[in-house]
C-alpha cells in the first residue's frame, strides 16, 4: 500500500478553510496586504537614514515623499496617525479627566 505524502498548502488555501465567510477573507487579506505596504515603505524610508557599511550613498539624499505619503495613507488605514496634532503651531490643550 502506498501512502501519498500530504500535499502542501498555500497561503490562500489556509485562509479558505480556516475562515468561511467571503468578506472575512477579503478583510484578512486586505490587513495582509496594507501591513505589507506599511512594512515595505518603512523599511524604504528606514534606508534613507541609515548607512549601512557594504552600501554607497550618493552625496545627494533621495527624495522620500511619495513613499513617505503612501507610508502615512497606509498607516491610516489601520487608524493610526505620524502627526503630532498640531496645525499652524496652534497648541491644544487635552480634556482633563475627570475625576
Amino acid at each position: 500500500m502506498e501512502t501519498k505524502p500530504p500535499e502542501k498548502k498555500g497561503i490562500f488555501t489556509k485562509l479558505k478553510e480556516n475562515v468561511d465567510d467571503h468578506d472575512e477573507q477579503m478583510a484578512v487579506l486586505g490587513a495582509a496586504v496594507r501591513l505589507g505596504v506599511v512594512i515595505w515603505s518603512g523599511f524604504i524610508i528606514t534606508l534613507n537614514y541609515v548607512e549601512l557599511p557594504m552600501v554607497k550613498k550618493s552625496s545627494a539624499s533621495a527624495d522620500i515623499t511619495f513613499v513617505a505619503s503612501i507610508f502615512t495613507g497606509a498607516l491610516a488605514t489601520f487608524g493610526l496617525s505620524t502627526g503630532n496634532g498640531k496645525k499652524n503651531g496652534d497648541k491644544k490643550e487635552l480634556p482633563k479627566p475627570k475625576e
